[in-house]
């Protein structure tokens, strides 16, 4: 068979190499953009004590929240009142008086004072244990009096009678357990390692699966869908662990209160999953609108003149005259 005989071979064909290259790349990449965000909202977002406790403030005007809080106020009171007052005849008349008092203190200046500095407090102490690397088998404990302190200044500031005579004494109130501690300090760690890796090495593969691949248009709509993917991914794992996180807990009646935690802690981290969701699918829809008419717009275009002077006409031979 002679070479004309032949057919051609284009030059410019894609080698499978390196689209099955760039594939692996970018497939690591999306599957690390769900972990990579989750890591960096459970590293920052939850040890920013000072963002957390921004969080916290608008659930002290919850009404579950409330409602919580002031059952565990009331019943806390009714079992430092003592066992007789507890279980004797005075239980019925004292009981509700005591719960009213709670619900009706969760409305006040003071509470809300009272709320913010028990956040702060506790989360700094547990912030502290996961830090100290030293501190094995030490359980985490707070000192309520700062808090009562502050709640003391506030009711005076309101002119509450006998606010002035309030004791306050330092105590130790547990938080956490030792073997709780020792495990939360392993896996604080861990996030805190993987929240600076993760997105690293999400962005590394990135962008070497869009250098190797031979269409890049195509190489980045692909690493826009995965990304939508990732973050919606990322929204269906948050519903699916606020459900358990709820399911586990023994009593129903406190459940709305957690969920309404829940919802507070996550708010950053749903954000941006939706963030990822509307970004990918944005960066893929200009990728595949730009591939598939950016050549037909470049063919209409007219050819661009040359600047080069054309040659003067070679001038035609004269006849000899005869």
């Amino acid at each position: 068979m002679s070479r004309r005989n032949r057919a051609p071979v284009s030059e410019k064909a894609p080698p499978r190499s390196r689209n099955a290259l760039s594939a692996v790349l970018l497939v690591l990449a999306c599957l690390l953009v769900p972990f990579g965000a989750l890591a960096s909202w459970a590293a920052h977002g939850l040890t920013d004590t000072g963002r957390y406790v921004r969080t916290m403030a608008p659930l002290a005007a919850d009404p579950d929240v409330r409602r919580a809080v002031a059952d565990a106020v009331g019943d806390g009171v009714m079992r430092e009142a003592g066992h007789e007052l507890d279980t004797g005849p005075l239980r019925g008349a004292v009981g509700p008086f005591v719960h009213d008092a709670a619900r009706s203190f969760t409305r006040t200046e003071a509470y809300r004072a009272a709320w913010d500095a028990s956040n702060l407090a506790v989360h700094d102490a547990v912030l502290r244990a996961l830090r100290d690397d030293g501190a094995h088998g030490a359980p985490v404990t707070v000192d309520p009096a700062p808090v009562i302190a502050r709640i003391k200044q506030q009711l005076a500031h309101d002119h509450v009678p006998f606010a002035h005579r309030i004791p306050v004494t330092h105590t130790r109130i547990p938080v956490l357990p030792a073997a709780d501690v020792d495990r939360l300090r392993k896996g604080y760690h861990v996030l805190d390692t993987a929240a600076f890796w993760l997105p690293l090495a999400t962005v590394v593969l990135a962008v070497a699966g869009i250098a190797v691949a031979a269409c890049r248009r195509r190489a980045v709509t692909a690493l826009g869908l995965g990304t939508a993917l990732g973050g919606a991914l990322l929204v269906l794992a948050v519903a699916i662990g606020r459900r358990l996180t709820l399911a586990d807990l023994p009593d129903a009646l406190h459940r709305p209160a957690a969920g309404a935690v829940y919802d507070a802690l996550t708010s950053p981290l749903r954000a941006v999953s939706w963030l990822l969701c509307v970004l990918g699918l944005t960066v893929a829809a200009v990728a595949w609108v730009t591939g598939r008419y950016a050549p037909p717009l470049a063919a209409r275009r007219p050819a661009p003149v040359s600047a080069v002077p054309g040659a003067d006409p070679v001038p035609e031979p004269t006849r000899a005259r005869a």
